[in-house]
């Protein structure tokens, strides 16, 4: 689960990376051609001690991108008079990973100091949330990444009422049973989005800084 989970956000982040215009999947190939192998270990790790975290992170991803885009300030701490993002009300109780984010950027550092950014940290690693005192959407393949949610709202099973809207009598109702149906299609469709999100105003060029460490600025 581990692997299949850690190359289908691998993939993801390449994908994304292709797609925009000074972006590229082998950005880092001679910069860090060790960074892919340094942040797969990391993320290996994590997963195996919490399966939950590759969802997180996906999450986390999220959030990052569609304020100002995709360019790792969610990861700033609030320092003084600076309040970031990731005391906002939307994050403070939801975005989790962090302390992941903080191993990889420390391990990606003692291979190639100073060249991989913390946005890219982010959408390598990539993360949605969950809270150990909520219940899943999705009792049955809780800890897989599949098409259930739509099958189990074809089955009149949504989990809350909201979700279950989604399948009732809508115009939207055509496509839940597609993707409930073609999980193939479901992922294709997911990864575009995916793409299509990660191409929200990227830092490129002399844009931003390569942090030191994702929580503070560079001094």
């Amino acid at each position: 689960m581990a692997s299949r989970t850690w190359h289908f956000l691998l993939a993801l982040s390449l994908l994304s990376s292709a797609a925009y215009g000074q972006l590229s999947p082998s950005f880092y190939a001679t910069s860090c051609p060790l960074l892919e192998l340094t942040v797969r270990a990391t993320m290996i790790a994590a997963l195996l001690a919490e399966r939950r975290m590759g969802a997180s992170l996906l999450r986390l991803h999220f959030h990052d991108c569609f304020v100002q885009g995709c360019d790792g300030s969610i990861l700033l701490d609030d320092v003084g008079s600076f309040v970031g993002e990731k005391t906002a009300f939307p994050n403070v109780n939801s975005v989790r990973g962090y302390e992941v984010i903080d191993r990889i950027k420390a391990t990606v550092e003692l291979v190639c100091p100073g060249v991989v950014s913390c946005a890219d940290i982010v959408a390598l690693a990539a993360a949605p949330a969950g809270d150990a005192n909520l219940a899943p959407f999705d009792a049955q393949t809780q800890l897989v990444f599949d098409n259930a949610y739509y099958r189990n709202l074809v089955a009149q099973r949504g989990l809350l009422h909201s979700d279950q809207e989604l399948f009732n009598g809508g115009s939207q109702d055509a496509l839940v049973r597609q993707y409930g149906s073609n999980p193939a299609l479901f992922a294709a469709d997911f990864v575009t989005a995916m793409i299509k999100m990660g191409n929200i105003a990227p830092l490129t060029g002399a844009s931003g800084q390569i942090r030191r460490n994702c929580r503070v600025v560079n001094s």
